[in-house]
C-alpha cells in the first residue's frame, strides 16, 4: 500500500497518472502499475521497482485511454513482484487499494470455491473479484463497490474502474486517506494532495465511509448506505513540497503526528482479542519451539536499541525469558555466547543497518533462531532472518526516527504476548487484558499529541540551554535515553539520558541552575514513580530546572517541578509509548526555533549502511 492516483477526462490518462505517482514517490514504494480503459477495453501494465521501470514498459506497451488508475505499492501481503503489484484486475474490473483486508483468506477461499482464480499473494486482489461478482448481478459500479466493501473487515482507500462503465471512476475510503481533485472537464482522485496539484488546487477531502463517483464533468459523493452527501471544497495554497508534508513544516513533524495511524496499522489484523492471541503472518513458532527457547538476544543500534531496552521489560515479564539487549555495532567484537535455543531479534527501521545486519548474520551462523523487526519489506534483514515482523509504520523521511520507534515498541509488546501465550506463561485472560491495553494506544498517543502547545512554550523557554539531562526509571529509562538522543540529533544541544538511580553516581555533579533536568515519571510502575520523586528533590536541591513529564494520575511530582507536561495515564508497558510523544515534540520545536535542518541534521543518514 502506498500511492494512488485516478484520472477521468478528455486527455490521455497514462502520462497524468505517472506524473501523479511521481509526486508521491516520497512515500516510498517497491512496485508500480497503471490500468487504463480504451474503447471499453481494460489494459494493465505493472513493474517491480521504481517508476522508471514502469515507464520503460509503457514505452513498448503504451496505454491509451482517458480513464485510468495508478498505484505505487509498498508490500504488505506478498513480496515485491509484478504479480503482486497493483492494479489488480479480474473480468474487466481493476482496483488499486491502500489498507489491509483482515478477512482476505476466508474471502479468497469462498471465491475459489466459486471458480475464481487468483494470480497474486495480495489481500487487495479480493476487491477485484468481489466487485466483478457484484457486476454480474447487473448493478451499477458504485453499488457493486458499496456491496463489496460491506463484506470486508479491515481498512481501505479503494479506487475502481470497470470495462462496463468506461467513463466513470469509483473511490471509497475507511481509515486510509483519499482526496478528490476538481478541474474543468476532468476530475482526479488520489491518496494525497501532491498528486493533484499540477491539475487543480480545488479538492474535497473524503471522510470515513464516503464513496465518490467521478466522471469528466461531475463528482458525486454518497454515504455508506448510498445517500447523496455534500463535502466542502477546499482551496490548496501549499507548494508541492509543502503538500508532500501534508501542510507540516517538516517531515519529522508530520511523522510525529502520523503516529496514531501508524500504531493502528501495526496492530491491525494481528490482535485476536476474543482468543487472547496474536497473529503475525510468517512467524510460526510452535508452542514446543517457543518453550525450548532459553534466551532472547536483541540486536540493535541507536533508537532501535532504545526500543530493545523497553522490549526487554515486555518479553521478560510476559514470556518469562531472559533477554539481553546488545549494541549490534559491538556484538561481533567478542566471542558471543549463542546457542540453538536462543532467539536473536534484530531491530532496524530500514532493515539495512549494516552493524545490525552483520550482528544478525553472526547470530544466525552460530545457530540462533533469527527474527527481524523492521519497517521495510524486502530489505536485507527480512531476507536474512528466518522470521520477519513488520512494523507497518509507513515510509519515514525524517532522519530522526519517531513513528518507527513507537511502532517498534508495539511490535515488541505483541511479540512478548505471543511468546507468553506459546510458552504458557500468559493465560487467555491475561493476554486479553494486555491486548485491550494495546488497543487503546493510538487513542492515548492522539491525546498526548494535544500537549504540543505547552511543549512548544517550553521549547521557547529552554531553546538556548547548552546541556540537558533526561532521567527515567524502569520502563521509562529507555524513554529518557530516546528523548536525549532526539534532542542532540536535531538541535545539536548536548543531552544525556540516564537511569534515575544512576544520577548520584556521577551526573549529579553537572546539575546547576543552567541545566534543565527532564524527568520522565509515569505513575506505573509505582515503585519507580516513588523513587523519581527523590530524583526531583535531589536535582532541585542543586538548582536544577525541573521539566517533568507525568501522567494524569501524578500525585506529587508536578508540585515540585518548574514546568510540567501531562499525558494520559497508561499501564507500565504502554506508558513508554505515550511518554515518548512530548519528548519528540520538545526536540522538534527546540530544533525548529534554533533554525537547524530538522529533517536532515548534519552528519547523519537515514539508513546507516557503513560500519
Amino acid at each position: 500500500m502506498c500511492g494512488i492516483v485516478g484520472y477521468v477526462g478528455s486527455e490521455q490518462s497514462a502520462p497524468i497518472l505517472v506524473a501523479g505517482l511521481r509526486r508521491l514517490e516520497y512515500r516510498g514504494y517497491d512496485s508500480a502499475g497503471l490500468a487504463v480503459i480504451d474503447g471499453g477495453k481494460l489494459q494493465v501494465v505493472r513493474a517491480t521497482g521504481k517508476l522508471k521501470n514502469l515507464e520503460a514498459r509503457l514505452s513498448t506497451t503504451p496505454l491509451l485511454g482517458s480513464t485510468g488508475i495508478g498505484h505505487t505499492r509498498w508490500a504488505t501481503h506478498g513480496p515485491p513482484s509484478d504479480e503482486n503489484a497493483h492494479p489488480h484486475s479480474y473480468e474487466g474490473v481493476a482496483v488499486v487499494h491502500n489498507g489491509i483486508i483482515e478477512n482476505h483468506l476466508e474471502l479468497k477461499a469462498e471465491l475459489r470455491a466459486k471458480g475464481h482464480v487468483f494470480t497474486s499473494e495480495t489481500d487487495s486482489e479480493v476487491f477485484a473479484h468481489l466487485i466483478a461478482a457484484e457486476l454480474k448481478k447487473n448493478v451499477p459500479l458504485d453499488q457493486a463497490v458499496r456491496n463489496s466493501v460491506k463484506r470486508v473487515r479491515g481498512t481501505y482507500g479503494l479506487v475502481v474502474v470497470a470495462e462496463k462503465d468506461p467513463t466513470r471512476i469509483v473511490a471509497t475510503k475507511d481509515s486510509s486517506p483519499m482526496v478528490v481533485g476538481l478541474a474543468e472537464g476532468q476530475n482526479l482522485v488520489a491518496s494525497d494532495v501532491p498528486a493533484l496539484l499540477e491539475h487543480t488546487r480545488d479538492v474535497i477531502f473524503m471522510e470515513e465511509g464516503d464513496l465518490a463517483v467521478l466522471t469528466a464533468k461531475s463528482v458525486e459523493l454518497f454515504d455508506r448506505e448510498g445517500k447523496k452527501i455534500e463535502r466542502p471544497v477546499r482551496r490548496i495554497d501549499w507548494t508541492s513540497t509543502m503538500a508532500e508534508k501534508g501542510g507540516h513544516k517538516h517531515f519529522m513533524h508530520k511523522e510525529i503526528h502520523e503516529q496514531p495511524r501508524a500504531l493502528a496499522d501495526t496492530l491491525r489484523g494481528r490482535v485476536l482479542r476474543s482468543e487472547g492471541a496474536v497473529h503475525f503472518e510468517g512467524f510460526a513458532l510452535t508452542p514446543d519451539q517457543a518453550k525450548a527457547l532459553t534466551k532472547v538476544t536483541i540486536l540493535a543500534c541507536g533508537t532501535s536499541w532504545h526500543s530493545g531496552l523497553t522490549g526487554r521489560w515486555m518479553i521478560e515479564s510476559l514470556a518469562r525469558l531472559p533477554v539481553e539487549v546488545e549494541l549490534a555495532s559491538e556484538f561481533r567484537y567478542r566471542d558471543p555466547l549463542v546457542e540453538k535455543s536462543h532467539l536473536a531479534i534484530a531491530i532496524s527501521q530500514s532493515g539495512e543497518t549494516l552493524d545490525t545486519l552483520a550482528a544478525l548474520k553472526e547470530a544466525k551462523a552460530r545457530g540462533a533462531v533469527t527474527l527481524t523487526l523492521c519497517n521495510v519489506v524486502g530489505s536485507a534483514m527480512t531476507r536474512e532472518a528466518q522470521y520477519t515482523v513488520l512494523t507497518n509504520a509507513g515510509p519515514e523521511i525524517g532522519v530522526a526516527s519517531t513513528k518507527a520507534f513507537t511502532t517498534q515498541l508495539v511490535g515488541l509488546y505483541l511479540l512478548g504476548i505471543q511468546l507468553g501465550r506459546l510458552r504458557g506463561t500468559l493465560s487467555v485472560a491475561q493476554a486479553q487484558e494486555h491486548l485491550t491495553q494495546l488497543s487503546e494506544v493510538p487513542k492515548l498517543v492522539e491525546e498526548a499529541l494535544k500537549t504540543e502547545p505547552e511543549v512548544k512554550a517550553l521549547a521557547r523557554k529552554y531553546q538556548h540551554s547548552q546541556d540537558f539531562l533526561f532521567l527515567g526509571r524502569a520502563t521509562s529509562h529507555a524513554v529518557a535515553l530516546e528523548g536525549a538522543l532526539k534532542l542532540k540529533e536535531i538541535s545539536y544541544i548536548h543531552a544525556e539520558g540516564y537511569a534515575g538511580g544512576e544520577m548520584k553516581h556521577g551526573p549529579i555533579a553537572l546539575i546547576d541552575e543552567k541545566m534543565p533536568v527532564v524527568i520522565v515519571a509515569p505513575s506505573e510502575p509505582h515503585v519507580a514513580y516513588e523513587k523519581m520523586i527523590g530524583n526531583v528533590q535531589e536535582a532541585k536541591a542543586r538548582g536544577g530546572r525541573i521539566v517533568a513529564v507525568v501522567d494524569t494520575k501524578d500525585t506529587h511530582i508536578r508540585s515540585l517541578a518548574d514546568d510540567t507536561i501531562v499525558v494520559p495515564a497508561a499501564s507500565a508497558l504502554v506508558a513508554p509509548i505515550v511518554m515518548t510523544v512530548p519528548l519528540q515534540l520538545l526536540a522538534y520545536h527546540v530544533a525548529d526555533l534554533r533554525g537547524t535542518d530538522v529533517d536532515q541534521p548534519r552528519n547523519l543518514a537515514k539508513s546507516v549502511t557503513v560500519e
